[in-house]
């Protein structure tokens, strides 16, 4: 790539290049989550910072080099904020649901990461697949997990039968459901999702989700097409007992 010469401050020296690149990335962001992959423009962008159209190429390369960078920072947000999360020190139970609710104050508080989600996922994850960056940022949100996971089965808190994977879906899931459905879920329900009154309620309800569904027994009889769940009890005052669930009721979708 031709050398450009980087643009200068009023007072003469060198901008920091690091703030440069942030400002376009911060401005790129909000850009990318308002009008979607294939509506921005690169031009627009540049308009929007302190610098300009030569320089975005200079440090991104182009449009599609720029929105990948949007979403490695975004998804390496996230995957910092979980590796912070002391679980060594923490029981398993405490430790999963702190994990829940970091997730779930994550996704609140940063709408235009769920809107950078849905947008990759209408490209089908290309610049994700593109990306050797973004396709190592899945094992550390998963490591996390497996240290919880392994902590409670091994002091008999967790059943053995969790995986990881879908684990992380279930947190996920709910949380991005909340924000991203938020407005197609009141006006067929009438109910905010993300109505601060019941912020906290829903922020309770992952986590009580989480560790159910971990505390559970679970035997299938492939005869009968019938799963029966029984609560593993670890604390006092747990749920006991056995409940025949027909797998037909679990099928639903919601919008």
């Amino acid at each position: 790539m031709t050398s450009v010469d980087e643009p200068e401050r009023p007072n003469g020296r060198t901008r920091d290049a690091a703030r440069t690149q942030a400002e376009i990335l911060d401005v790129a962001t909000r850009e990318f989550a308002r009008v979607g992959y294939a509506g921005a423009r690169v031009d627009d962008i540049a308009a929007r910072t302190s610098t300009t159209k030569r320089m975005i190429y200079y440090y991104f390369g182009g449009k599609e080099q720029l929105f990948t960078a949007v979403l490695e920072r975004a998804y390496g947000v996230i995957r910092e904020a979980e590796q912070r999360l002391d679980v060594e020190h923490l029981d398993p139970v405490a430790a999963i649901r702190r994990l829940a609710e970091l997730t779930f104050d994550h996704h609140e508080r940063h709408p235009d990461f769920i809107r950078l989600v849905s947008i990759e996922n209408i490209h089908e994850a290309e610049h994700i697949a593109a990306s050797e960056k973004l396709g190592r940022m899945g094992s550390p949100a998963l490591d996390v997990i497996r240290r919880i996971l392994v902590s409670g089965q091994e002091s008999g808190l967790f059943t053995a039968e969790v995986d990881a994977v879908d684990l992380h879906a279930m947190i996920s899931s709910f949380c991005f459901f909340r924000v991203a459905n938020r407005h197609t879920f009141g006006a067929l329900f009438g109910r905010d999702l993300v109505d601060p009154a019941q912020r906290e309620h829903y922020r309770t309800m992952l986590g009580d989700m989480v560790i159910a569904y971990l505390t559970a027994e679970r035997t299938t009889e492939r005869t009968t097409g019938r799963t029966t769940e029984r609560a593993a009890d670890p604390q006092p005052g747990g749920r006991q007992g056995a409940r025949p669930l027909d797998t037909r009721e679990t099928t639903a979708q919601h919008p």
